[in-house]
């Protein structure tokens, strides 16, 4: 039987990651660097879409790569409304809130838009978005706050985080929506989720200020000395939001949002660099308690996923705090790629229905 050919689609801040899958199999993949300068030009990120459409079509040609052969697209999903876990065809409704960027203006609002561009070309794949990062199974007690007119909201790296789940399931020849675990995304930004029986019933909002502190991200900082900055009149709204989400964490304290960099410093005895590094792992550990509360400590398993998962001394300092709670297990590295393939190759083979996105 002839493989199916999938194309992905994987849009971030400075870079735009492809890949061709024939079945699970990548056969083509390529990262692709977008300069500061090239998109200074553009004004918001949702102008830089024909853009990057049009070097994703350069670079399949280049790699003799046709696209009328390709049998489905799925880009990453983007800042729509908060949705529930699966796949969503590109419709109409969908493009409408990735354009008018909904709940913000982020790189993956671009993923169903281009692959939407391109599924028009080929005339026969059509376009999905999967497990975009506003998925949202928050149970309602999650989302209350001390104050009426702030609530908690699901903002994650739902993506990696279901299909390690699903992945680690299968290992035990489980279901997912059988197991109660706590996974651990630990990237750019750090989110920790709760998932209760195939469910994320709490996690923190890593992109908003919520959590540890992580390589760009300034995490849950004390509210009353946030407010007296916000109210110093030395700084702009925007700079204080830089401040929080892209010039925070490891780059306000270190200089650096290279989490290796601070690794090898701590290895080669530089003291600050070992306290800031124990910082975020401590950090990481006491909410990943925090996620234990919430499943009444019923716990299966305990997953350290993302880029700094390869870090083994974060992982050995983590692991020492947090193991009585649940074994843990580790799985390095962001697996976005192969988890957008998947979601693909689920549809083709009728095991996973796409959502209607309303």
């Amino acid at each position: 039987m002839k493989p199916h050919k999938i194309l992905v689609i994987n849009p971030g801040s400075t870079s735009t990651k492809i890949a061709v899958f024939e079945d699970d199999q990548v056969i083509f993949s390529e990262n692709i660097k977008h300069s500061a300068e090239e998109l200074s030009i553009f004004g918001y990120i949702i102008y830089q879409h024909k853009f990057r459409r049009n070097l994703i079509l350069q670079k399949l040609k280049e790699a003799k790569i046709d696209i009328s052969q390709i049998d489905i697209i799925v880009g990453r999903g983007g800042l729509v409304k908060p949705i529930l876990s699966g796949a969503y065809e590109v419709n109409d409704r969908l493009k409408e809130d990735l354009l008018n960027c909904v709940q913000g203006e982020h790189a993956s609002n671009l993923g169903g838009l281009i692959a939407d561009d391109i599924a028009r070309l080929t005339k026969k794949a059509k376009a999905y978005i999967a497990d975009p990062v506003v998925v949202d199974e928050m149970q309602d007690v999650a989302r209350i706050t001390g104050h009426p007119k702030i609530f908690r909201i699901s903002i994650f790296h739902a993506l990696n985080q279901k299909s390690v789940a699903r992945k680690f399931a299968k290992s035990l020849n489980e279901k997912y929506e059988n197991l109660n675990l706590i996974i651990a995304h630990l990237g750019g930004g750090i989110s920790i989720g709760a998932h209760m029986k195939g469910k994320v019933i709490d996690v923190n909002n890593g992109l908003d200020g919520e959590g540890p502190f992580s390589p760009e991200r300034a995490g849950s900082l004390p509210v009353g000395a946030l407010a007296r900055l916000c109210f110093s009149k030395k700084y702009t709204y925007e700079e204080v939001k830089k401040m929080l989400v892209g010039n925070g964490g490891l780059v306000a304290l270190m200089g650096t949002n290279e989490a290796r960099e601070i690794e090898i410093m701590a290895k080669e005895g530089d003291m600050r660099a070992k306290l800031i590094q124990d910082a975020m792992c401590y950090q990481i550990g006491k909410y990943i308690g925090a996620m234990a509360a919430a499943l009444k400590g019923k716990v299966d398993v305990i997953i350290l996923t993302g880029g700094i998962a390869h870090n083994k001394y974060l992982c050995s300092y983590v692991s020492e705090m947090v193991e009585f709670i649940a074994p843990i297990k580790v799985y390095p590295g962001e697996g976005e790629m192969e988890a957008l393939a998947i979601n693909g190759l689920m549809i083709l083979n009728g095991e996973l229905k796409p959502i209607i996105y309303e």
